[in-house]
């Protein structure tokens, strides 16, 4: 149980033990008043067990059931004091399994119907020996259905909680996946032209003065290897690379020295991209620089995916000790996007991480979704 709403269900447990005696005082006062002072003492303490019947459910049907039984067979109706017995019932029927609940139900109602039996002379007809039997029933039937409706919604929010992890665990299950997909295609591609190239290279190392002819044919060898070795590896980095990137290394490695080509680009394909930079802006460490360039590209990119019509912010901001990122836009967002869950995240998220840096990522209480992001600089500003 929430420690929060503990003392608060204490309270409402003291409340509706004060209302329930309230109600039997009141009940003896106009219609008994010879009976006022037993009634109320046997009342009070009947009511001051009700305190206690979210802890000990049973034992406290028991004792008022006892006391009940005891003011039918020597009270006179109307009988108030049955609401301790009803209300502790209740009870039991909402925190107790079915079976238990019927069971305690009707050992109570058995025990009730028949000190009333006991205390009349015309018992069979007896309107109050039904009414008895009638609010036992109707006492248990719905502390049953209480219970029955928080075991649903337990279950809906239990199932919720599960899918929920399962949707985490399959998303980083696709990242670890990829990886391994990756890696075995780079090791397929390299492990076997490094073998031949250590093998070549051992050959021309050897033949190099008795066989020069040799060595320079083994050298060719070496460059051939390479050449594959190489060419195969720019085959497989390019599955990483983004739609429209260059499939040859021939552009400088990306940074924000080509943020203003990025940004052209989105705005030729439709999105309002405004920027601001504050600070002083220096030279990064070719990491820093590469991941601030990422973020921002992953950034744009799920806002023009996502947001629909909407503009988006980029600030970057040197701080001399960091460089903090925000990409912000005021759109209307999508389901998967609103997560901060979606595999760019993760990857963006991975490559900060990296760096020793931070990112969040979320929807914005004003509408549209922000991903912010700070990367430590080494030394200070210096690269």
């Amino acid at each position: 149980m929430n420690q929060r709403a503990r003392p608060r269900q204490v309270w409402l447990d003291v409340l509706l033990a004060v209302i329930v005696f309230a109600i039997i005082v009141g009940t003896s006062m106009v219609n008994r008043p010879a009976e006022l002072p037993w009634t109320a003492g046997l009342g009070a303490v009947l009511c001051g067990l009700l305190v206690f019947r979210r802890r000990w459910p049973i034992p406290v049907l028991a004792c008022t059931g006892v006391g009940s039984v005891v003011y039918l067979a020597f009270g006179s109706p109307p009988r108030p004091l049955l609401l301790t017995a009803l209300v502790a019932l209740f009870t039991v029927a909402t925190l107790s399994e079915r079976r238990t609940a019927w069971t305690a139900g009707a050992i109570t109602a058995a025990a009730l119907a028949g000190a009333s039996l006991l205390s009349t002379s015309w018992p069979w007809l007896l309107p109050d020996v039904f009414g008895v039997l009638a609010w036992s029933g109707m006492a248990i039937a719905a502390g049953d259905a209480v219970r029955s409706r928080r075991a649903y919604v337990a279950e809906i929010e239990e199932r919720a909680r599960r899918a929920e992890r399962s949707r985490d665990e399959e998303a980083r299950r696709r990242v670890v996946e990829e990886r391994l997909r990756i890696a075995r295609e780079l090791h397929d591609v390299l492990a076997h032209h490094i073998a031949l190239i250590n093998v070549q290279a051992g050959v021309a190392a050897h033949m190099l003065d008795s066989e020069p002819q040799q060595s320079r044919t083994a050298l060719a060898h070496i460059r051939t290897a390479s050449r594959s070795a190489l060419e195969g590896l720019r085959t497989t980095v390019g599955l990483l690379r983004q739609d429209g990137e260059s499939v040859a290394p021939t552009a400088p490695t990306a940074g924000l020295a080509q943020l203003d080509e990025l940004i052209s680009s989105f705005r030729s394909a439709g999105l309002v991209v405004e920027t601001a930079v504050e600070g002083t802006a220096t030279a990064l460490p070719d990491a820093v620089d590469l991941a601030a360039y990422r973020v921002i590209q992953e950034s744009l990119t799920n806002v023009h995916k996502h947001a629909g019509p909407a503009t988006a912010t980029v600030r970057i901001d040197y701080t001399g000790t960091e460089l903090r990122l925000s990409v912000v836009d005021d759109g209307r967002g999508a389901p998967e996007a609103d997560t901060g869950q979606g595999h760019g995240i993760i990857g963006m998220r991975e490559r900060v991480t990296a760096l020793g840096g931070r990112l969040t990522a979320g929807p914005r209480t004003a509408g549209g979704f922000q991903v912010q992001a700070c990367l430590p600089l080494p030394n200070g500003d210096r690269p």
